[in-house]
């Protein structure tokens, strides 16, 4: 238990340090300082009007699909630092997505982590970095696939501004509405299995998990929570 608690203040305090524009919360700002350039390690959207940093996804992303290609060596050089530094073990510390879903694990409610299809499922996060976060960008520009069509935290960043802003909640569309659709799929995915999105669809995670064998802190779980 006190390992437990221990672990989710890490997530906690991560969560904060990541969104620590506080105000941009109230305003519906996206925070343009000096740092927002930098990668945070975790899955963060850039939006989130109170995030400081730059999702690394959304920075690969937007190398690949830039008008003018450019190799993205600070954002791969980030990944492999933190990948081969420690692993996964952003994942289960300093994620503010797999925080979220830690939460929601917690919530006494049917529970099903032990079913025929996990052990192919855990391979379409692979699927997924590489046709929405690098082929699709890169052959259709300025279109950052994942970003746009199935990013939770995204999603989460965009009701945040909508809430905050009456212009932003009024230019919100039929796309909003699909990447919504999502989210409440893998919220409700995540009261039944333990981190549904982490172990299936983020591409993050599944760069980390080439390091993770070779990584100075390896991660390995042994009970859920």
């Amino acid at each position: 238990m006190a390992k437990k608690w221990v672990r989710h203040s890490i997530q906690a305090a991560a969560t904060l340090l990541q969104n620590a524009n506080f105000k941009g919360f109230f305003e519906g700002r996206i925070y343009q300082g000096p740092v927002k350039s930098v990668c945070v390690p975790g899955l963060n959207c850039y939006s989130c009007p109170g995030a400081v940093g730059a999702c690394p996804i959304g920075s690969l992303q937007s190398y690949l699909s830039g008008l003018k290609f450019k190799v993205p060596y600070y954002v791969v050089g980030i990944l492999i630092f933190v990948g081969a530094l420690i692993g996964r073990a952003v994942c289960g510390f300093l994620c503010p997505f797999g925080f979220l879903q830690d939460l929601l694990y917690k919530i006494p409610f049917f529970k099903k982590n032990e079913f025929k299809l996990d052990k192919y499922l855990r391979y379409f996060k692979y699927v997924v970095l590489a046709l929405f976060v690098m082929l699709l960008p890169f052959c259709f520009k300025l279109t950052p696939f994942f970003c746009k069509y199935i990013c939770p935290s995204g999603t989460v960043a965009g009701i945040w501004l909508a809430a905050a802003d009456k212009q932003v909640a009024g230019q919100l569309g039929p796309l909003f509405s699909l990447k919504l659709v999502i989210l409440g799929l893998i919220l409700v995915a995540s009261l039944i299995v333990y981190r549904p999105f982490c172990k299936y669809i983020c591409p993050l995670g599944a760069i980390y998990g080439f390091f993770n064998r070779i990584s100075l802190y390896r991660m390995h779980l042994s009970t859920l929570p």
